[in-house]
This record gives structure tokens, sequence and C-alpha cells, in this order.
């Protein structure tokens, strides 16, 4: 829950630095760079060296650390356009994503309480997006598709790290995701690189900030609690990142919610509990 709560505060930083006129390229980098150095840091200070893990685990890892890349271009990117709650409800569909790669990789096709779920989730981004109200023309075309597209990305990167290494030390794991990140985000905004000020405090620490809350506290926390947790109530705790992200742009930047956005946020936190835990509640039910 600290981590999903923590991840929740991204959208406060990201905001701040475009509000001081940082580019997406000079925040993204930062973030990366500090994240490098926290997470490698923690690994050497615990004796974990990639000589552990075989070559084609070491591949994947980095391979699966691009969608954190992804993830965080595409959402900071959408907060270019859009108001940081609707970026954090867009970012949200993973929840139905998720459904499509379990489809697609596993072949495992979508249960009746998955598409309940799903309507369940949809109806809540309608509410949650304000377009009610008649300003759905108003919505900047890019921040709907690179808020869509981070909900891809992100489902991509809780379907795939639940596969690959994990029988390896966590830290270790969010060490080479991250390297794989920061190798995505450097080629991307190679031509921003120059334009990092070494000697600007603001901007690393915005950067700094962005990196605790959005790519080193969550994995680590999540490595630690997840396992004493099972998957479903790990998913439906993990919920909580929809709130505080919501209640944390109101508060602290000045962003207005009326009650049919609370009441989309609340269908969308819904949709995950009939998710994770309606076939629980079915075979409890049926067996009564």
């Amino acid at each position: 829950m600290i981590g999903a709560a923590g991840f929740g505060f991204t959208p406060v930083f990201v905001k701040t630095g475009f509000a001081y006129n940082y580019s997406l390229g000079q925040i993204t980098l930062t973030q990366m760079f500090v994240s490098f150095v926290l997470l490698w840091g923690m690994s050497f200070m615990k004796g974990l060296y990639i000589q552990d893990l075989s070559k084609p685990d070491m591949i994947k890892i980095f391979a699966t650390g691009t969608s954190v890349g992804l993830t965080s271009i595409f959402y900071y990117g959408a907060m270019q356009y859009l108001s940081a709650s609707l970026a954090i409800i867009l970012l949200f569909q993973f929840v139905w994503i998720g459904m499509l790669y379990e489809w697609v990789f596993n072949k495992v096709k979508p249960t009746k309480i998955n598409l309940i779920a799903t309507v369940i989730t949809l109806t809540g981004v309608f509410l949650a997006s304000n377009i009610m109200d008649g300003s759905v023309l108003d919505i900047p075309v890019w921040g709907l598709i690179l808020g869509l597209l981070s909900g891809f990305s992100y489902a991509g990167f809780v379907f795939f790290s639940g596969q690959v290494a994990v029988q390896s030390h966590p830290v270790l794991r969010s060490s080479l995701m991250v390297t794989g990140s920061m190798i995505l985000v450097s080629l991307v905004f190679f031509r921003d690189i120059p334009t990092v000020d070494v000697f600007d405090g603001r901007l690393w620490a915005i950067g700094a900030g962005v990196a605790l809350v959005g790519a080193v506290i969550p994995p680590l926390f999540f490595a630690g609690g997840a396992p004493l947790l099972s998957g479903r109530l790990a998913n439906v705790l993990s919920s909580i990142e929809l709130p505080v992200a919501i209640i944390s742009a109101m508060i602290i930047l000045n962003e207005s919610v009326n009650a049919l956005q609370y009441l989309g946020v609340l269908m969308i936190i819904l949709a995950i509990f009939v998710n994770e835990s309606g076939e629980q509640l079915m075979k409890v039910r049926n067996k009564l």
C-alpha cells in the first residue's frame, strides 16, 4: 500500500517540473539517472552482482525495464496536455488492458467477471474524465493517446515483470530494469542530454522526487510486501494509488474535482475489486 501511495505522488513532481518550464526529456532523464544511482548503490551495498544472473535472464529484465521507461514517457507526456487527475485515470486502464495481455500471451480468455469489471472501469472513466460537462472537445487528442499508451505500457510492465527472473533479488531486478529504462530514455531524448544542467539544483530536486516516488520506493515496497500477500490482494491494495494521485492533485496542484469525477474514481476502484475478487465471491455464493 505504501508503494502504491508513493507512486500516486508522481504527478505532483512532474507537474511542478513543467510549471518551471523543464522539458519532458529533462525531467525523465534526471529521474532515470537518480533512480539508476540509488538502486545500483543499494545493490552494491547488499553485495548483489549481475554475475548471479544468467545472460538470458538479464536480457529479459532489461527488456522488461524498457516498459517502465515507456510508461514514464507516455504518462508524463500526457500530463503536458491533461490534468494530473485525468492522466492517472487513463493510466489505470491497465486494469482491463492486462486482460488482453493474458489473452494474447497466456491464452487465458476474459471471464464474465473480467468483462463486468471492464464495463465498470469504462463507465468510471466516462464519469471521471468530466466529459458530461460538455468539455470533451477541449480534451487534447495527443493527451488522450499518450495517456492510453501509458496504460498499455504499464500493463506490459505488470504482466512481464511477474514472469521474468522471479527468483532473483528484488533490488537487483529493479536495478537492471531501471538500467533498461535509462538506456531507452537516453535514446529517445538524446537531444535533451546537453540541456540537463548538472548545477541546476531545482531540476535535480524535481528529478530526485520523481525518482523516489516513481521508480525507487514503489518497486522496493512491492517486492517486499507482494510475497506476503496473494496476487489478488496485492492488486486491490495497489488501487490506493488512484485516490492518492487525485487528492494530491486537488490539494497540492489546486486541480478541481467534482462529485461525478469522484464517483468515476470510486467506480474504477470498484472495478479492481470486482476483477480481483469477483471469482472468489461467486464461488462462495454458489456454495451457500
